[in-house]
């Protein structure tokens, strides 16, 4: 790493606050000048600028967005079938036996990431925690205020195993349930295409690997829908993650590309160029050519969403993008929860 070798870059781009949070601590990363704080403020809610806020300060401003509650399918697929979109976890798993017993695979499934193998589980059990258990769990277990395997945790997990450690559910044309450490994330949905699979759960960031000439519509070749309820009374809260632009120089030149990053100008000429979306509070939402952007970025915009962030991604950066990764490929190849949750939960840092 540049800045553990005293050659820091000027600006970095962090997909994960807890990986920001080690240089806060450190001392290497800078708090926002004045001015480009204030641009932050201005475009952003408070909730979202809490999570690169320590101490009082500032140290980083928003830049892309991402959903990853979204599960991908084929509405011509699901037309075809007489499927209906679910909209409570009973109604998931109805679909997901009634796609088995036509003969497809309901779901596909993969995690190999190169060095983030494992990842895409995470989402999946962080969507579980916040939609079973709402978003007061959800923060504890991410602050580490309830330990990593809380009962509440490995409930969730069992939940996931409903769906990913199911053979009559999983791989589609990739094999079993062993086939999903090995089948790339970048991959794995492309079967819904030609209908070998039925479902993917991924972010709205996936909708760069369909092809090109794939239409991405409510009645198109590919769609998403929400991840479904599963407790009335939480609703459908949202997960998702983003990037922030943090500084290590506060040359008058860095200052002016931080101040100019957080501007709404910057927001719209970026969505303009395709497959990225911003939480800016001014986005020209007209500026999204994808239809699954634009509902990512209203369900961003509405003040009735309840949004956390991706918890591997908040996280200490040694757990989060660490043991946590591992941890779920260890539970994907035939690993035991509580062996699994205990792991990660000992590999937490104690201060």
């Amino acid at each position: 790493m540049k800045v553990d070798g005293g050659n820091a870059p000027d600006i970095a781009f962090f997909p994960q606050p807890g990986l920001l949070n080690r240089f806060v601590r450190s001392g290497d990363a800078l708090p926002l000048p004045d001015r480009v704080s204030e641009r932050a403020e201005e475009g952003w809610d408070a909730d979202w600028l809490s999570y690169a806020s320590h101490g009082g300060d500032l140290y980083g401003t928003p830049l892309g967005a991402n959903i990853k509650s979204f599960v991908w399918y084929s509405p011509r697929f699901f037309a075809d079938n007489g499927y209906e979109t679910p909209e409570t976890w009973d109604e998931l798993i109805e679909l997901s036996d009634r796609i088995a017993g036509d003969g497809v695979k309901p779901w596909c499934a993969g995690i190999e990431s190169g060095e983030a193998t494992g990842w895409p589980v995470t989402d999946w059990l962080e969507n579980v925690m916040l939609s079973e258990h709402g978003p007061e769990v959800y923060d504890q277990w991410v602050d580490h205020d309830i330990p990593f395997n809380d009962p509440r945790v490995a409930g969730a997990l069992d939940r996931v195993d409903e769906v990913l450690r199911n053979p009559d559910y999983v791989n589609g044309p990739f094999g079993g349930v062993g086939s999903i450490a090995t089948t790339s994330s970048q991959d794995a949905g492309l079967p819904i295409l030609d209908e070998e699979c039925g479902m993917y759960l991924m972010g709205s960031f996936y909708a760069a690997q369909w092809p090109d000439g794939v239409e991405i519509a409510e009645d198109g070749d590919v769609f998403a829908f929400n991840f479904p309820v599963i407790d009335e009374e939480i609703g459908t809260p949202v997960l998702g993650g983003g990037e922030w632009v943090a500084a290590f120089d506060d040359r008058p030149e860095v200052v002016a590309v931080q101040e100019y990053l957080a501007t709404v100008d910057y927001a719209n000429r970026r969505a303009e160029a395709g497959a990225w979306f911003s939480a800016h509070k001014d986005l020209d939402l007209a500026r999204l050519h994808n239809p699954n952007d634009r509902f990512a970025a209203e369900l961003l915009r509405d003040p009735d969403t309840v949004f956390r962030w991706d918890g591997s991604d908040y996280m200490p950066a040694a757990v989060g993008s660490g043991t946590f990764w591992r941890g779920m490929t260890n539970w994907i190849n035939d690993g035991d929860t509580g062996d699994v949750l205990d792991f990660v939960e000992e590999s937490w840092p104690r201060e």
